[in-house]
């Protein structure tokens, strides 16, 4: 079966965006569910198949590396094939990484793990999509998954509740400044930068990454902003 990286998994071809979800059999499980999105010929994937691999992937590298620098630890998992140009597995890769530098960082690689399998549980839960139907991108929503995480918030909670909101509505803020259609490379590294600040001014850890972000992955995304983007290389 060939590995496509972006638009439909099953051929390559664009995504097509409906209008009002419809029933549809997923061409790999074969489970009938709800799409929001099929391919022109049709395919559709569901979030548990595109996201199956990425996410052990993810966990195992995040879990296991001694790297303080979460951007740098996003473009590595980026590289790897079975993390596509967009979909969910990004809303757990953000929270991912932010968790492993900030555990890195803080010296407690025993708590870790537990944090980590709790953020891909969390991140589960966020459906693909999100920015454009619900105006809510789940790379914002991990950032929140990160801070939530690392201070212990519950709906209970006072402070720790607020810092999870209020992460994640500054991380919104950004994004959205940044305009659409979606980039789910753009929206991660928009996402760490901005839980980055949040950790050194809310939790008084600095968790270093490289200010000259550049991205390597604008020749697969059909719908780049090119100079629009920040990140875009060529000036």
């Amino acid at each position: 079966m060939t590995d496509y990286r972006t638009g439909c998994m099953v051929c390559g071809k664009p995504l097509h965006y409906l209008e009002s979800p419809e029933q549809h059999e997923c061409a790999y499980c074969h489970k009938v569910q709800m799409a929001n999105a099929v391919c022109v010929d049709g395919h559709f994937v569901c979030d548990r198949c595109h996201q199956l691999g990425a996410d052990d992937a993810i966990e195992q590298y995040c879990t296991k590396t001694t790297e303080t620098d979460p951007i740098r630890m996003a473009i590595t998992l980026m590289q790897n094939p079975v993390v596509n140009m967009h979909g969910p597995e990004h809303h757990f890769l953000v929270p991912a990484v932010l968790l492993a530098a900030y555990c890195n960082i803080t010296g407690q690689p025993d708590r870790k793990a537990k944090l980590i399998a709790t953020a891909r549980e969390r991140a589960g839960m966020i459906k693909g999509g999100a920015c454009g139907f619900m105006g809510d991108c789940g790379a914002a929503v991990g950032t929140g998954i990160f801070i939530s995480l690392v201070t212990g918030a519950t709906p209970l909670s006072h402070r720790e509740w607020q810092q999870a909101n209020l992460v994640v509505a500054k991380s919104l803020m950004t994004i959205a400044m940044h305009g659409g259609p979606r980039c789910c490379k753009r929206n991660t590294f928009l996402a760490i930068q901005g839980a980055v600040a949040f950790a050194a001014e809310n939790l008084d850890v600095k968790i270093p990454i490289d200010p000259k972000v550049t991205c390597q992955f604008y020749g697969m995304n059909t719908e780049c902003r090119t100079t629009d983007c920040p990140f875009y290389p060529v000036r």
